[in-house]
Order: C-alpha cells, then sequence, then structure tokens
C-alpha cells in the first residue's frame, strides 16, 4: 500500500479526473446472478498455493522497485504464472491466454495475463490487480512484504491472492465473453507509478475498461477483532463499489466493513485518475490493518494473526468480479 507521507502519493498530487470516455460504464452492474458458474469454482481455491508462493516470493531481501532483488522477484513472479498457466490451462485455453510483461524504464516491470473475451464487439475489459514491490520506511534495508510485505507481505498476499484466483479460473477452464485481464504492478510504493504508466497507455489507446478491482493486503486479522473484508469507499466508483459488497454478501463466508484510506492509497487510483471505474478491497478496516507494513517485520511469520484462510476469502472475492462481470463463454 502506498503511503501519505510527504504528499507525493496524496490527492493534491493526482487530481483524480473522471474521463468517462475512456471507460465503457454500465447503466448499472449487476446483481450477482452467476453463482452456479461461481461456486463450483470457489470450491477448488486452496492455501496450499498462496502459502508456498508468499514464501518464495517474501525471500527475496527486498523487492523495491529499483533494487536486483526487486527485478529478481519479478523475473520469478512471470516464471511462476507461466508455470501455472502451463500446468492448469487446456491446450485450446492456452490459445487465447497472453502474458507479457510492461516495461519500466526503473527495471522490475509489471506483468499482464490476459485472457481474451469471445465476443466479437468491443465489449470492455474487466482487471483485477495486486502490486508486486515492496518497501521499507528506508528503501534498501530488508522488505519481505509479505502483507504488505511480512516475509515482504506489502502486497505479497495481494500478489498471490489473484494468482490463486486465476489459477483457479484457468483450472475450470473459464473463457470470458469479456477480456479478462490479471495485473502484478511495479513500483506502487514509489508512488503507483506501474500502474500508472499501465493505465495511461490504456487511456492513451482509448482501450474499454469496464471495471478495475485492486488487491492489497489481503492477510491481516487483528487478534480480538471480527474476521471481515474491509470494502474502501474513498477515491473509488460507488457503484462499482455497491456491486463489490453484493459480491462479498453473496459469495464470502465473512461480512465486509465500510472503511476509509482518507488519500489514494493503491493502484485503483491511477485507474481512477485515467477515467475508469475502480475499487479497492484491503484485509479489514483501514484502522485495524497490519502494522508492520514497509518495516522489516512484514513477515508470514510475525504473528498468528497473518491468515491464508482470511487471504483464501479474497481469491473468492477476485473469481466472483471475474466471472460475474467477465461473463463465462460457451464457445470453445
Amino acid at each position: 500500500m502506498a503511503v501519505n507521507g510527504s504528499g507525493r502519493q496524496s490527492l493534491r498530487r493526482y487530481k483524480l479526473k473522471l474521463a468517462v470516455s475512456n471507460s465503457l460504464m454500465l447503466a448499472a452492474y449487476p446483481t450477482p446472478n452467476a453463482t452456479e458458474r461461481v461456486r463450483p469454482i470457489l470450491k477448488t481455491l486452496s492455501t496450499q498455493g498462496p502459502r508456498e508462493n508468499l514464501a518464495r516470493f517474501s525471500s527475496f531481501r527486498t523487492r523495491h522497485y529499483r533494487s536486483e532483488t526487486g527485478k529478481q522477484s519479478q523475473q520469478w513472479l512471470l516464471a511462476k504464472i507461466e508455470e501455472t498457466t502451463a500446468k492448469y490451462a487446456s491446450s485450446s485455453l492456452r490459445d487465447i491466454i497472453s502474458l507479457s510483461e510492461f516495461p519500466h524504464s526503473w527495471g522490475q516491470n509489471s506483468i499482464i495475463a490476459r485472457i481474451n473475451g469471445s465476443s466479437a464487439e468491443d465489449d470492455g475489459v474487466i482487471v483485477i490487480g495486486a502490486h508486486q514491490d515492496s518497501t521499507n520506511l528506508w528503501p534498501f534495508l530488508p522488505a519481505p512484504g509479505a502483507d504488505a510485505d511480512t516475509q515482504r507481505q506489502d502486497d505479497g498476499s495481494g500478489t498471490v491472492t489473484i494468482l490463486e484466483a486465476y489459477r483457479a479460473l484457468i483450472a475450470a477452464d473459464f473463457r470470458p465473453v469479456r477480456t479478462l485481464e490479471f495485473h502484478w504492478y511495479s513500483a506502487e510504493e514509489g508512488g503507483l507509478l506501474g500502474s500508472q504508466a499501465v493505465a495511461r497507455k490504456y487511456a492513451a489507446e482509448g482501450a474499454r475498461v469496464l471495471a478495475m478491482s485492486q488487491f492489497d493486503m489481503t492477510a491481516w486479522v487483528m487478534r480480538g477483532t471480527r474476521e471481515e473484508v474491509g470494502v474502501i469507499t474513498d477515491f473509488v466508483d460507488q457503484d462499482l463499489t455497491q456491486f463489490n459488497k453484493d459480491l462479498v454478501s453473496t459469495y464470502l463466508d465473512i461480512p465486509y466493513v465500510e472503511t476509509k484510506c482518507g488519500y489514494a492509497c493503491s493502484d485503483h487510483a491511477s485507474w481512477s485518475k485515467a477515467g475508469y471505474p475502480s475499487i479497492f478491497t484491503i484485509e479489514s478496516s483501514f484502522e485495524n490493518s497490519n502494522k508492520h507494513i514497509h518495516s522489516m517485520n512484514d513477515r508470514i511469520d510475525v504473528s498468528d494473526e497473518f491468515s491464508f484462510d482470511h487471504m483464501l476469502e479474497f481469491s473468492k472475492l477476485a473469481v466472483a468480479f471475474a466471472v460475474e462481470l467477465g461473463g463465462w463463454s460457451e464457445t470453445k
């Protein structure tokens, strides 16, 4: 999660403007109605992959976007996505999947996994995102970033959360009507640099993005508090946020709580700035989120408050978001 700090990540810098010409606006987002498609996939989600992946991902000394290990961690993540695709996607499904790096001048690239939609018309793109970099308040000290990195959890948890959703979807042979993309952004901690570059390019090319959902910090349940999903309500699209709350109520085993960042705190803000509807979901209310982020204690082993079962609820949310908005194509 980006820190507000001296104001460089604040609303004053981003000056968010809604340029609706770039987005494919719906009259209203639908009531969740694809339960027969979604629920069987949710049963296949597992904590095993996220646990193994986060242990490795947070083992890099730092994933700072300008560091050598930040580049190495990005290359490892790309290889893991490629391995997952080869293992779980059928050969015909692989024909409509593309994996690419979005290059950045600082070395650590963003990653995009795209499942092409079957619609012959430009029905818009669905985007699910997380950021792959981590930081310490002293940039080149260890920054495991597990949650926001507890073995480098920030945003290691979000990274493996959406990777598990991607795995389950392709294992189910999911073929969307609308194109679905998973994004792993570089340099969120540097000021949303990676996602801003991606969103600007999409806007410049006139890409039609129907909805963007950001997952940043998904693993922490503060001791003594109710387990819940934090739905951010500021600097987001309100209609899409209501749809997100409906998804939580329909598909998750825990309730949501409305909460606020108080500033443009993660990559969804880059999409809002570019004129696209975006939302952000976090591990809890903002005040109950992991306090170890951006430190050497952002590790998966620092406390039993770090929960892979909690993280799995967010993988469920990502799967539901993809299927409900992407649609399920019957054509192969």
